[in-house]
């Protein structure tokens, strides 16, 4: 399965392709939200990004729970809000009258989870990565700077979350999609941010939760 999703840049080193980045989402959470322990922001990922990498803006998941799909979604948020539950590893666009577009997300792994209320504040298409010190300190090898494209692991899209340094982005690993894996950032397939993006504005709001309210 993951051979129909991606293939490696033919002229990656070996070096490149082995490569366990941490895409470094952690960092102070906005103002009211529960964020991850201190501790914990400090911890390496067990399960790594995969630096030029590609997976193509067509990938969508098109199969299963994940799928993107109109559900039946109650509240009261006005029609264009983005309310994220963490623990069903979705995010809905609300449309009015009780309905929701679905889209299926990688959330933050144990620890890295947090929630609260926030906007977006930038978007970007094909976004740049440039690791952070803390993660530059401790992976000496990774690339100081990586150009937005296929192979970037913040995938076709990404849009920026309030003062922090979370995003809603893309991936360059969709079978991700569904599991706990991030330091705190929301990813969805290629395919599906870039229809998620279309969605969007600057001062959209999100909201983040832990699991669904009654």
């Amino acid at each position: 399965m993951l051979a129909s999703f991606t293939r490696f840049l033919p002229q990656s080193r070996p070096a490149l392709i082995a490569l366990a980045a941490i895409l470094w989402c952690a960092g102070s959470a906005p103002a009211g939200a529960q964020a991850a322990p201190e501790s914990a922001m400090r911890e390496t990922l067990a399960i790594g990004e995969e630096p030029g990498r590609v997976s193509t803006d067509e990938v969508v998941i098109d199969d299963g729970p994940y799928k993107r799909q109109l559900v039946f979604f109650r509240t009261n948020e006005a029609p264009g809000t983005f309310i994220i539950q963490t623990s069903e590893h979705f995010l809905y666009v609300v449309l009015g009258n009780n309905r929701a577009l679905r889209y299926g997300i990688g959330v933050g792994r144990q620890g890295f989870q947090w929630s609260g209320l926030v906007k977006i504040v930038k978007m970007a298409e094909w976004p740049d990565w440039t690791p952070p010190p803390e993660m530059i300190q401790r992976q000496p090898y990774l690339p100081r700077f990586m150009a937005g494209g296929p192979g970037n692991p913040l995938g076709a899209r990404a849009m920026y979350l309030g003062g922090t340094v979370y995003r809603i982005h893309g991936t360059n690993q969709p079978e991700t999609i569904g599991e706990n894996i991030s330091s705190g950032c929301f990813r969805l397939a290629n395919g599906d941010v870039v229809d998620l993006y279309s969605h969007a504005s600057v001062g959209t709001k999100v909201i983040i939760r832990q699991a669904p309210t009654l």
